[in-house]
C-alpha cells in the first residue's frame, strides 16, 4: 500500500538499459532477412539482437524459450527480435522500425473435432495418463435409462495478471543476478544455468514482489531469458517489460477445448456410464496437452467410465497452465451436463450430485482421505436459499429480466511438494524463517510467518520471514494449490529443530545466533499415494434482460471444504478471487483468433474483456471446518483453485434455468440468448 515493494523491473541498477521485443508478422514461415538500419540510427540504440547476430544458447531446454536462434517463424506473434536501447522510449520506436523478409508457408490454426490429424498424447499434464477405462462404457450407456450426449466448447484464455511478464537481468564476474515476475525462481535458476552453460551457484534469482501470474508465471518464460541474453551482449543491466499486447500468445494462454460429455443414468438419476471426450491444441513447438477430462475421473461415481484426451498440433503459441488448469474446463462440461441430466430426470441438481457422491475414488478404489461435497452442497443449498427454488425455467421475472438460479459441484486435487526451509534464532528474541517460496499476491508470507510463530510458540511480531530468492533453501513453485501446503511442512520442520536444539541449551542463544534447517524430501517421497481433495459447491444467481440477452449476475456463494484454515482473511480473499474468475469466463472472457492471420484479433484489456467492479456483486465465499490427518503437518489443503472450478458451470446453468436457453459454448453472450 505504501510503494516500498519492489517488483521486477524496479530494483536499482546502474547503468541500466531497457529491451524491446520484435514480434513475428507471419503465421509460418521462414526469415529470409533481417532489416536493422533504421532501427540503429535512433538515437540511443544500443543493439538489435535476431537470430542472425545473436549468442548461441545451448538448446537442452523448452523449445519456447530457444529464440533468436533460427530463422523458423512458428506462429504469428514469435519474437523474433530484441532491441536495446538507452531509454524505453528508443528501444520501442527502434522495435517498430525493424523489418523481416519471409518465405511464408501455408498455416493451420482452428481447432476442430473433425480435424484428420488428431492425436493421443503420451500423457496429459503434467503426468496423468492420457485415457482411462473403467468398466464398459458401451454396454453401461446403451442400458442406461436415460442418456445424454452433449458438447460443450469453451476459447482460449489469456493470463493477464496487473504485473507483466518483466524482468531485470544483470551480469557481474560471470555470475547473472535475475530479477524476475515468477512464481518460482528455483525452476528458472535451473533453466537459466543450463541455457547459458553456467554453475548453478552462479545464477542468482530473486522474486520477492510478484504482481500475480495465475499459472503463466510457473516457469521461466521468454523475456527472461532474452534479458539476460541481451544484457551479456551489451555487458550493462537490461530491463524488458513486455507490453500489455504482447503478453497475448508467446507466454501461454488456456488452450480452447471441445468436450463431449456422455451420461447413462437410471430414472432416479443415479449414474451408471460416463464418458468424457476432451479435445484441444497445441502447437508445433512443444507439447501442451490439458487434462480437461482428468475432472471427470474422481467427482461422481459411475461403474462404467471413459475419458480421453486428443491433440490438434496447430501453427499458434503453446498453450500453457491456467488457474485449475484441466480442472476449470472440465469442470464447465461436466457440472453442465449435470444440470441437464437432472432436468431430463425431474430432480433437483443438489439432489442429483448426492446421489452420485462417494467416498471411494472411482478412479484408483482408494477410499479419499476426506471428502466433504455434500457438506458442501448442503450448507451451500442452505445459505443461499435453495430450498425456496422453483424449478422450472422462466418461472421468475421482474419488469424485462428474467431471474434464475443455478450450482455446481468442484473439486481440485491437494498435492505437496518437497521444500526446504531454515529457522533462526537470535540473543534478542527475535527469530527469522527462510525460504523460498514465492508471494504472487496470495498473502504467502502472512500464512507462512503465522504458521513459524505457531511452530516457535513465540509472538508473531519476534519472526521475520524471508521468501523469493534463490538464496534462501529451495522449496517449489506457487502453483496448482501447492504452496503453502508444501513451504509451511518445511518450515514447521524446520522450527521443530531450532526448538530441540534451544531445548538443548535451555533457551541459550549464541551470540551469533542458532540456526536450523530442514528438508521433506523424505517425508514427502514416503508418504502414501492416496486420493486427496479440496472440494466445494458453488451458487449463482443471474438475471437476464427479455429484451437485449444482456446477462447479470446479482450474486455468487460458495462453500469450500479445505482442510485447516491458516489465515481467513487470505483464504477468503483466493475463494472470492477463483469465483470472480469463474464469472469473466461465464460471461466476457475469449480469445479470438482470426485464421486468415493467424493471431489473436482481441489482444489487449480494451478488448479481451475481464469482468470489472461493475459486473461483479456481493460474492460470498464460506467453508466448513476440515481435518484430514493424511495431508501434511499444517493439515492444508490449498485454496487458490477451487474457487474457479465450478463457476462457470453454476453461472451458466442458472442462465438456462432464468431463459430455458443452454449455452453450450462460453461466453454467454447477448447472440447465443437472442436465438432461444
Amino acid at each position: 500500500m505504501t510503494g516500498t515493494a519492489r517488483y521486477a523491473v524496479e530494483y536499482p541498477a546502474r547503468a541500466t538499459t531497457y529491451g524491446w521485443v520484435v514480434q513475428a508478422t507471419a503465421a509460418r514461415g521462414t526469415i529470409t532477412r533481417v532489416h536493422t538500419s533504421a532501427a540503429l540510427a535512433v538515437e540511443g540504440v544500443l543493439a538489435v539482437l535476431h537470430h542472425g547476430n545473436a549468442a548461441r544458447l545451448n538448446p537442452a531446454v523448452d523449445a519456447e524459450l530457444f529464440r533468436l536462434q533460427e530463422p523458423t517463424v512458428h506462429y504469428r506473434g514469435q519474437i523474433v527480435a530484441v532491441v536495446v536501447a538507452e531509454s524505453i522510449e528508443a528501444a520501442r520506436e527502434a522495435a517498430r522500425l525493424v523489418r523481416f523478409d519471409y518465405d511464408v508457408v501455408p498455416h493451420r490454426t482452428e481447432l476442430s473435432a473433425q480435424d484428420p490429424d488428431l492425436y493421443r498424447p503420451d500423457h496429459v499434464n503434467p503426468d496423468y495418463p492420457t485415457d482411462v477405462v473403467a468398466g464398459d462404457f458401451d454396454a453401461g450407456y446403451a442400458t442406461a435409462e436415460v442418456r445424454l450426449d452433449v458438447t460443450y466448447r469453451t476459447p482460449a484464455y489469456h493470463n493477464s495478471p496487473l504485473e507483466p511478464h518483466a524482468t531485470t537481468a544483470q551480469w557481474q564476474d560471470g555470475r547473472l543476478l535475475v530479477h524476475d515476475s515468477v512464481q518460482g525462481s528455483s525452476p528458472t535458476r535451473e533453466i537459466l544455468a543450463r541455457v547459458f552453460e553456467l554453475p548453478v551457484e552462479a545464477v542468482r534469482v530473486v522474486n520477492t514482489h510478484v504482481g500475480g501470474g495465475f499459472g503463466g508465471k510457473i516457469y521461466c518464460k521468454i523475456q527472461t531469458l532474452l534479458a539476460a541474453l541481451a544484457a551479456r551482449h551489451v555487458e550493462r543491466p537490461v530491463r524488458l517489460a513486455l507490453a500489455r499486447q504482447q503478453m497475448f500468445g508467446p507466454v501461454g494462454y488456456r488452450t480452447p477445448t471441445i468436450q463431449r460429455i456422455r451420461l447413462g443414468a437410471a430414472a432416479d438419476g443415479r449414474l451408471g456410464a460416463i464418458a468424457h471426450d476432451a479435445i484441444s491444441q497445441t502447437s508445433t513447438v512443444t507439447e501442451f496437452a490439458e487434462q480437461s477430462a482428468v475432472y471427470t475421473r474422481n467427482m461422481y461415481a459411475a461403474p462404467n467410465r471413459r475419458t480421453t484426451h486428443r491433440l490438434a498440433r496447430l501453427d499458434v503459441p503453446t498453450p500453457f497452465w491456467m488457474r485449475a488448469p484441466g480442472h476449470t474446463p472440465g469442470s464447465f462440461a461436466l457440472e453442465s451436463a449435470l444440470d441437464e441430466l437432472a432436468s431430463a430426470c425431474a430432480l433437483d441438481p443438489v439432489e442429483l450430485r448426492l446421489r452420485n457422491d462417494t467416498m471411494i475414488d472411482p478412479e484408483s478404489g482408494h477410499p479419499f482421505t476426506s471428502r466433504n461435497l455434500a457438506a458442501c452442497l448442503r450448507d451451500g443449498a442452505r445459505r443461499f436459499g435453495w430450498a425456496d427454488r422453483d424449478p422450472s425455467p422462466r418461472a421468475r421475472r421482474h419488469g424485462r429480466w428474467l431471474i434464475g438460479t443455478g450450482m455446481a459441484g468442484s473439486s481440485y486435487p491437494a498435492r505437496v511438494r518437497p521444500a526446504a526451509a531454515s529457522a533462526a534464532a537470535y540473543p534478542d528474541g527475535t527469530f527469522e524463517v527462510r525460504i523460498n517460496a514465492a508471494d504472487i499476491g496470495t498473502g504467502a508470507r502472512t500464512a507462512l510467518w503465522q504458521v513459524a510463530a505457531d511452530a516457535l510458540d513465540v509472538p508473531p511480531e519476534r519472526v521475520r520471514i524471508l521468501v523469493g530468492d534463490t538464496a534462501l533453501p529451495p522449496a517449489g513453485v506457487a502453483g496448482g494449490s501447492t504452496g503453502l501446503a508444501s513451504w509451511s511442512w518445511a518450515v514447521v520442520r524446520a522450527a521443530e529443530q531450532l526448538c530441540d536444539r534451544l531445548g538443548e541449551l535451555r533457551g541459550v542463544v549464541p551470540a551469533e545466533g542458532l540456526t536450523a534447517e530442514a528438508n521433506t524430501d523424505d517425508e514427502v517421497a514416503a508418504q502414501a499415494t492416496l486420493p486427496r481433495y479440496a472440494y466445494g459447491a458453488q451458487f449463482a444467481e443471474v438475471r437476464v434482460d427479455v429484451d437485449s440477452g444482456e446477462v447479470r449476475v446479482r450474486r455468487l456463494l460458495g462453500v469450500f471444504a479445505v482442510g485447516q484454515v491458516v489465515n481467513p482473511v487470505t483464504l477468503r480473499s483466493q475463494l472470492i478471487g477463483g469465483m470472480t474468475m469463474g464469472l469473466s469466463m461465464a460471461l466476457h472472457e475469449a480469445g479470438l483468433l482470426d485464421p486468415r492471420y493467424g493471431d489473436w484479433v482481441n489482444h489487449d484489456l480494451a478488448t479481451y474483456h475481464v469482468s470489472c467492479n461493475a459486473d461483479v456483486p456481493a460474492v460470498q465465499a464460506h467453508w466448513i471446518a476440515e481435518q484430514d490427518d493424511q495431508l501434511n503437518p499444517a493439515g492444508i489443503k490449498g485454496a487458490g483453485e477451487i474457487g474457479i472450478v465450478g463457476t462457470a458451470a453454476a453461472i451458466a446453468n442458472a442462465v438456462h434455468h432464468a431463459t430455458g436457453v443452454r449455452v453450450r459454448e462460453l461466453p454467454i453472450t447477448l447472440d447465443k440468448l437472442l436465438t432461444g
